[in-house]
């Protein structure tokens, strides 16, 4: 079937553009000259990255790793970030094109090498060259395929990228540098159905020089790492299996670890390997087990250490062995000689259990736990948070009338109120339902959210309480907007329906007007006008309705709406935004969209990972636009601060957000 190409009545004065092949009509304002053919160009401001919210503990491991410079580096969504804690400061990495998977720190403490997960076909990504590679990077091969990057981590230069040739299948799950030749190789392990186990002379030309692979198992692996005494050893472990391999002649050879009397656990989730060679395991019933360097048999056993299982096990520099526990959330010192336990601390609960641990400065020790937190401490000076984010989708963002705050909320039924400019969290709440969408009163005494539940409940921002709670409907709440003189908020919900009510008393009293009915879709964004007389709404099937608010009833002549002013661009969906949609888009490419205060800049959010940049009003079809990278599932939701110094994005599945500065 052709696709409809957009078109212009300048009789009537309306747009006429297709989503997934229905007509969308757009009225645009009485005296805009307007001409279909004209191209629009990219907006002179651009956005650079400032600080990224948020680490991915939840299910990847051995990726917080200390660094000579004072760095703490780990990584969220598809960005790898080299945080200085004592300064305040963060630098990027942002070479990759998807998720981040897995993390390795070369011997020399300066090269790192990050993998990644298949990403979204380049054929999808509007994102330019220049932003996909950093200068000099040898990249100009399908990025799009799971792969491995070497980059130095002071000039954050890309030098080698592995497995552009289809190598790895779905993703990179572990990476480890070799270290008794000095690094010279590299072993990935990938996430296809056999396993594959590659072994890399990686500093051999731009992509590396694969010297061997093979099938390792049909079950996961959760780590590979190369023996620190023993050149030519890698062991890997995961479900049922510690395998110790040996790299011979070009080919690897095969020893699976004998369990004989010991009860072989389901999973074998991590392993430490002492100053002496021998490698320390730690599994799923919570045994740690020994195995002599050179042998695949268990001299020792310490059954029963912990409740559940072991995620993590660490030589400290002090000759300490640590173990971090994966459901009892403890941290265990031992005497790494004697093997006697020495000491012990509990992470609280609402951090989550320990994923993995790592020597930090001094005798601190760093860890990353299962609900995306990294806290440092030492087990006598208990452990403090130092990144935390969210666990769960997110799409919940909203920025504060006057202040440089903004909120999130998510489906792990955490809110938390952000201060831009400490890049901290000011306070953080649990709530008893999944969230999904926020909106401060213009007053900023309070803050609606919306939930998965199709309850919504306001926060009083000083007690952090709810001062009102209400159930519109069965089903989830998609959007939530005060109005601009903050005497009504209108709440978009999956049943079709927008619910009005006005507001009293600072934000405290709600009445019910009314409910707008007539979407046949569910409602996806909202807009206030600026006299908050009128709304304007879209839904799941690309209507754009128009709505008396204190009537609720439909204005069905949409002509007489087009001049209008409306107070914010959440509606993808109208004429001033309508540039930001591809031509033959499908209607689900675009998730979000925001203006900025000062009415010059529209930002979007897209299915592909993408944070886009556009000229407001973006009028035209496929106008001028930047796009940057760094999210790595579809963006739900951006936001300009109050005084558009800065842009904040949030991803879906990865949890991240991104902070943009506005240059």
């Amino acid at each position: 079937m052709p696709r409809k190409e957009t078109t212009f009545n300048k009789e009537e004065g309306y747009l006429r553009m297709y989503l997934r092949g229905r007509p969308v009509t757009l009225y645009a304002p009485t005296l805009e000259e307007y001409d279909l053919a004209k191209k629009e160009d990219q907006p002179p401001q651009s956005l650079k990255l400032e600080w990224v919210y948020g680490y991915r503990g939840r299910d990847c491991r051995s990726n917080v790793h200390l660094l000579p410079t004072g760095e703490t580096v780990y990584f969220v969504a598809g960005v790898v970030v080299l945080y200085n804690v004592e300064e305040q400061i963060q630098r990027h990495y942002l070479g990759h094109t998807d998720d981040v998977k897995c993390l390795a720190v070369h011997p020399d403490k300066i090269t790192i090498a990050t993998g990644q997960v298949a990403g979204h076909d380049n054929k999808k990504s509007s994102r330019p060259k220049s932003a996909q590679h950093g200068k000099g990077d040898p990249s100009t091969a399908p990025d799009h395929l799971p792969h491995v990057r070497v980059w130095n981590s002071v000039s954050l230069q890309t030098l080698h990228i592995l497995g552009l040739g289809g190598d790895f299948d779905r993703a990179v799950c572990s990476i480890g540098f070799s270290k008794a030749d000095g690094g010279q190789l590299l072993c990935a392990v990938d996430e296809g159905n056999e396993h594959t186990l590659s072994v890399w002379e990686w500093q051999k030309g731009e992509k590396g020089h694969k010297i061997t692979e093979t099938k390792s198992s049909t079950e996961p692996v959760v780590a590979s790492e190369f023996h620190p005494l023993d050149a030519n050893t890698i062991i890997t472990c995961g479900k049922n299996q510690i395998t110790f391999w040996t790299l011979e002649g070009g080919t690897l050879g095969k020893k699976l670890g004998l369990f004989e009397k010991h009860e072989k656990p389901k999973f074998v989730l991590c392993l430490a390997i002492a100053d002496n060679g021998d490698v320390f395991t730690g599994d799923s019933n919570g045994n740690i087990f020994i195995w002599p360097r050179g042998t695949n048999k268990i001299s020792k056993a310490l059954t029963g250490v912990h409740e559940g299982g072991i995620f993590s096990l660490l030589f400290t520099k002090d000759g300490h062995l640590l173990s971090g526990g994966g459901k009892d959330r403890r941290i265990v010192q031992w005497d790494a000689t004697g093997l006697t336990q020495t000491g012990e601390v509990e992470i609280p609960e609402h951090y989550g259990a320990v994923r993995t641990l790592t020597q930090g400065k001094g005798n601190m020790i760093v860890v990353g736990s299962t609900r995306n937190v990294i806290l440092q401490g030492t087990l006598e000076l208990n452990f403090n948070p130092i990144v935390q984010g969210h666990v769960d989708e997110l799409w919940g963002l909203a920025v504060h009338p006057n202040q440089h705050q903004f909120l999130t909320c998510a489906y792990d039924k955490k809110v938390f109120l952000w201060d831009a400019l400490s890049h901290s969290a000011v306070w953080s709440k649990e709530l008893e339902v999944p969230a999904h969408c926020a909106c401060f009163h213009p007053d900023a005494q309070v803050v609606a959210i919306g939930t998965q539940t199709a309850k919504w409940l306001v926060l009083d921002l000083t007690s952090r309480e709810p001062v009102y709670s209400h159930t519109d409907g069965n089903e989830q709440i998609e959007c939530a907007e005060y109005s601009p003189d903050g005497k009504y908020l209108a709440l978009g919900s999956r049943d079709n329906h927008i619910y009005v009510y006005s507001v009293d008393e600072e934000g405290k009293k709600y009445s019910r007007v009314g409910k707008c009915q007539g979407h046949s879709s569910f409602v996806t964004h909202l807009d206030w006008s600026a006299d908050s007389q009128y709304i304007q709404s879209n839904s799941g099937d690309y209507e754009l309705l128009f709505w008396n608010a204190s009537s609720c009833k439909q204005i069905t002549a949409s002509s007489s709406m087009r001049d209008v002013q409306w107070a914010t661009s959440y509606c993808t969906i109208s004429f001033n935004t309508c540039g930001i949609w591809p031509e033959g888009a499908d209607g689900t490419d675009v998730n979000g969209s925001s203006r900025a205060h000062k009415a010059d800049l529209l930002a979007s959010a897209d299915d592909y990972g993408k944070v886009n940049l556009y000229r407001y009003p973006s009028t035209h079809i496929e106008a001028g636009h930047r796009a940057y990278g760094g999210h790595s599932s579809h963006v739900t939701a951006v936001r300009f601060l109050h005084d558009d110094s800065r842009l904040l994005s949030t991803g879906g599945k990865d949890a991240g957000i991104l902070q943009w500065e506005i240059l």
